[in-house]
């Protein structure tokens, strides 16, 4: 593969750890394909990469396996293969175990996991020979997370799914995840400030991550320093993982 020939899909583009993946791989020399529930805050962002570096952006609701159609078929106009796949649309929401209802934990597992196999099925029959994907997990999905118990089962489930894919897709596509723990977003910050305080004393790098930390890992997973690398989880969070 000729590095102007890349082109990535990165669904969640508009998250912050999306457009870090974004601007991370366009560095890198990926054209890319962006994909959002919110697709006017997704077309702002956009506008900050190089304009040569977007072949496309598109709403996209992942828990919508006709949106992911839509996504394919946008991806098949480009007119070229797919190198990399990036799955980084989320939902993080804080429900106690007494709150989770029928609705909150099947938007949970419709948006977190089977978003993920939605897109990753409609996009494989555009993925090129050595393709890539990653899917973003979260420390969650190892050791659970209170309050969070949906979100924690369905990035689990995305663990899991990732070594299936890895066997599936072999050996013409590679599938990794990345695991971020306390990652300075949006999401983080909903958490109980005191909470927060006390779990990243108790970290070893004793601080947040940040986005681009995570795209990086995402840009190795996605290109041939790791070639020989697949069904893996690589943990982005700081040694929050140990103290569990």
């Amino acid at each position: 593969m000729s590095k102007a020939a890349l082109t990535a899909v990165i669904t969640g583009a508009a998250g912050e750890i999306g457009f870090a993946i974004a601007e991370r791989l366009a560095d890198a020399g990926y054209r890319l394909v962006l994909s959002d529930l919110d697709l006017p805050r997704l077309d702002a962002l956009a506008a900050q990469l190089p304009a040569d570096s977007v072949l496309a952006t598109q709403r996209h609701d992942v828990a919508s396996m006709d949106d992911a159609r839509a996504l394919a078929k946008t991806c098949a106009t480009t007119r070229t293969g797919i190198d990399c796949v990036v799955c980084s649309a989320g939902l993080y929401e804080d429900l106690p175990i007494e709150e989770i209802g029928p609705e909150a934990w099947r938007r949970s597992m419709a948006v977190n996991l089977d978003g993920t196999f939605y897109t990753v099925q409609a996009l494989r029959p555009y993925l090129s020979e050595e393709s890539s994907v990653v899917n973003i997990a979260s420390v969650a999905g190892h050791r659970g997370s209170v309050d969070h118990t949906p979100y924690a089962a369905a990035k689990g489930g995305v663990l899991t799914l990732t070594r299936s894919l890895a066997q599936e897709l072999a050996p013409k596509t590679r599938v990794n995840a990345v695991s971020p723990g306390l990652i300075d977003t949006r999401m983080i910050k909903a958490l109980d400030a005191d909470r927060l305080k006390t779990m990243v004393a108790a970290m070893p790098l004793q601080r947040l991550g940040t986005a681009a930390e995570v795209a990086d890992v995402v840009v190795f997973l996605a290109g041939p320093a790791a070639g020989y690398i697949t069904g893996e989880t690589i943990h982005v969070n700081g040694g929050h993982y140990l103290h569990s």
